[in-house]
């Protein structure tokens, strides 16, 4: 079984997921850590519950998903895994959305530990993820899907009745439709999404309701 503890953060309210099992062993996805009190909530939940965290998994490269990238590689010591095809967003495409922020990201900005495509498989404990790639809110984007569980942690692809933005630096809103049809509508109807802002909801529940999508 897995445990999944969402935890908004900074400015935007990023969901930023710590996903475990009963071997204590965890992935974070999407740490946009931004303030003092997001740090804070992330470790005090690792703390209460014992957990490893073994890697850091980024669905894509917009700053509010990675703001915590460097504070992870500090203190526990992993680095991003994220698609190639981001770098030039994580190196600073489109950075003048967040203004001054951009320099806390460019002085403190880890390299890679692992560039992922899709079909990868990232393992943790007793579970294991495969990587779909997703582009279209970006050019790397990218889905963490776990089929014993009929789960999987979408990013800015899908939201609950809406779709990402694909008018940012490197969108493209055709690609954004057919990763939609052809990588999350394909998986079963009962699989639960996480999705990088807002509640979650189901493979089976948008293909019926999302307006965005026909």
């Amino acid at each position: 079984m897995l445990n999944v503890k969402r935890i908004p953060v900074n400015m935007l309210e990023e969901n930023c997921y710590i996903v475990s099992d009963d071997t204590g062993k965890a992935v974070i996805i999407d740490c946009g850590a931004l303030y003092e009190n997001d740090r804070n909530a992330i470790q005090t939940y690792l703390r209460e519950n014992g957990l490893t965290v073994e890697h850091h998994l980024c669905t894509h490269m917009h700053y509010d998903h990675c703001f915590g990238a460097a504070f992870l590689a500090d203190s526990l010591h992993v680095a991003p895994e994220y698609n190639a095809d981001d770098e030039m967003i994580y190196n600073g495409m489109g950075s003048d959305i967040f203004g001054p922020l951009v320099l806390t990201m460019t002085q403190n900005r880890p390299a890679a530990a692992r560039y992922l495509n899709d079909g990868d498989t990232v393992a943790f404990g007793r579970h294991r993820f495969v990587v779909l790639q997703t582009p279209g809110h970006s050019p790397g984007g990218l889905c963490f899907y776990c089929e014993a569980e009929r789960t999987v942690f979408v990013g800015d692809t899908i939201f609950r009745c809406s779709i990402g933005r694909s008018d940012l630096p490197g969108g493209n809103e055709q690609a954004l439709l057919n990763s939609i049809r052809n990588k999350l509508f394909v998986l079963p109807d009962e699989t639960v999404v996480y999705p990088g802002h807002g509640p979650q909801t189901q493979i089976g529940f948008e293909k019926q309701n999302n307006p965005y999508v026909s």
